[in-house]
């Protein structure tokens, strides 16, 4: 194998698909990038065996064949050698050897057979669309803080999509504690889909490649995985085998208490008055009358504060407490310039959203205080 590649473009395409490899491999192989060199340029490949990306980049290739090496190695490597440098990638005789040579540096990689390297085939795709990117990004951006970390409930460690009957898809992700759902169009091909839980970390990895993204991602899915491809990329990965709540069960319809609250002034106040908030439990008290809302935090061990802010509200006064990191959160997705409350009373999901898109919903659960 021969191969002649600019840096910058080697090195885009590097940080791509190293970042699925784990740091820590039992298996040899799976610290390795695969790269295939062919009359269409270079593919590099790289896998934990739940994620897989494929990336096509342009080189010049004077001779074809295929080789793995340790994919950080190579990435830092190809980050610390200067801008527009040219790099030869080269292999000879000894296939356990990959040579990366540019100006006057020179590096032989230990390489490990191509054959070895593992294929995340995604297999047979029951249902096939197309969603812009921005879409994409939405339903990615919108949910993905509320995503469960707690690996015993591992249905909830990903965000569900599904389609529904109506011409709707929607995003949803729940930690128990906050819910974020997502509605869009359904793209054609989408409706009937089956309901599909995508894990965290490629939810993640898709965040990333999708960031410069403003075309359209064209997805694939079987009973177990999901594909993603875009432009010169492929991302392929498994889904979580296991059943996601009837979340609409949390989502209130009886909420009739409406507060309308200035979304920046708000979320500065919570953070003013959570600085001597304890660690555990970050409990903010929102104390909601006509046209008025008081903040207070009271912490045994360091104080209490109290800030009040101008909102617009007009039924009977409440009081109902919110651990205040997930009402910063929250309102970090919010782009307009007004909260909405729906409340019910001190002890009842309240349902909180962004005036200015309709398009997404967020439920949260009090906190006694």
């Amino acid at each position: 194998m021969r191969v002649i590649i600019e840096r910058g473009s080697f090195l885009k395409s590097l940080n791509h698909v190293q970042s699925v490899v784990e740091r820590r491999n039992t298996i040899p192989i799976l610290s390795n990038v695969l790269l295939q060199a062919t009359d269409g340029g270079l593919k590099l490949t790289a896998t934990d065996l739940d994620i897989e990306i494929v990336e096509q980049t342009t080189a010049d290739v004077g001779q074809p064949g295929s080789t793995t090496v340790p994919a950080h190695m190579l990435y830092d490597i190809v980050r610390k050698l200067p801008d527009g440098a040219q790099l030869q990638l080269e292999q000879g005789p000894d296939e356990g050897r990959l040579a990366v040579i540019a100006g006057r540096s020179r590096f032989s990689l230990q390489a490990l057979p191509p054959q070895d390297f593992p294929d995340l085939a995604s297999g047979e795709a029951t249902h096939s669309f197309t969603i812009p990117a921005a879409d994409l990004k939405l339903m990615i951006d919108k949910t993905r803080f509320a995503i469960s970390t707690e690996e015993t409930r591992y249905y909830l460690n990903g965000i569900y999509i599904h389609a529904l009957d109506s011409g709707v898809m929607r995003a949803v992700a729940t930690d128990g504690h906050r819910l974020a759902r997502v509605e869009l169009p359904a793209p054609p091909g989408a409706v009937g889909m089956p309901g599909v839980i995508v894990p965290r970390k490629t939810v993640l990895e898709l965040a990333k490649l999708i960031e410069d993204e403003d075309g359209e991602i064209s997805v694939s899915l079987s009973a177990s995985k999901i594909r993603f491809e875009m432009d010169q990329m492929v991302l392929t990965s498994k889904l979580i085998d296991g059943t996601f709540p009837d979340y609409e069960r949390v989502i209130p319809t009886g909420n009739d208490k409406r507060l309308e609250v200035d979304t920046r002034l708000f979320a500065q106040a919570v953070d003013r008055v959570s600085t001597i908030s304890s660690e555990k439990g970050r409990a903010v008290k929102l104390n909601i009358a006509t046209d008025r809302l008081t903040l207070t935090v009271n912490n045994p061990d360091s104080g209490s504060a109290e800030e009040e802010i101008a909102c617009s509200y007009a039924t009977d006064p409440i009081d109902v407490g919110f651990n205040s990191r997930y009402l910063l959160d929250i309102a970090g997705q919010f782009k307009g310039d007004t909260a909405t409350f729906m409340l019910s009373d001190s002890g009842s999901p309240t349902i909180l959203q962004d005036a200015a898109d309709d398009r997404v919903l967020y439920v949260l659960m009090p906190m006694r205080v």
